[in-house]
């Protein structure tokens, strides 16, 4: 099924949600925001995948205070993929409690659920090198 303007207004919020839900410390709430099978693929920041909601929550605990204490995410762009998914590409920042800032691209799979739209599987990749005459991706 073709997204509508309202699939992709529910995925931008979607997206916008998940900062708001781990900055407030509400991880109970995952769920509101990622399939119960979530792939979070964190290989790019040194670790390896973390496979399932609880493993999530548990991941972001176990950072502790290494977590940002605020995430925003801007330039989302929607892609319709088949089977009631859609692919999501977004950057992110996160500023740490010492002030200093961090820049991602998130690669997010989307899904419709009788619930609505949820994350299943997310990939970050860090921002670490500035523009250059050779490109980059990312």
């Amino acid at each position: 099924m073709p997204l509508t303007a309202g699939d992709r207004a529910a995925i931008a919020d979607l997206i916008a949600r998940h900062g708001h839900l781990v900055d407030a410390g509400e991880l109970d709430r995952l769920g509101e925001l990622f399939t119960e099978d979530v792939v979070y693929d964190v290989t790019d920041l040194g670790a390896p995948p973390i496979v399932g909601l609880a493993a999530v929550r548990d991941a972001a605990l176990a950072l502790g205070a290494g977590n940002p204490v605020a995430h925003h995410v801007t330039n989302v762009v929607v892609t319709e993929a088949p089977d009631d998914r859609a692919l999501v590409h977004s950057k992110g920042l996160g500023i740490g409690a010492d002030g200093s800032c961090a820049s991602v691209t998130y690669e997010d799979t989307v899904v419709r659920l009788s619930q609505g739209w949820r994350i299943a599987h997310r990939r970050i990749e860090a921002r670490r090198t500035p523009l250059s005459s050779g490109g980059r991706k990312g």
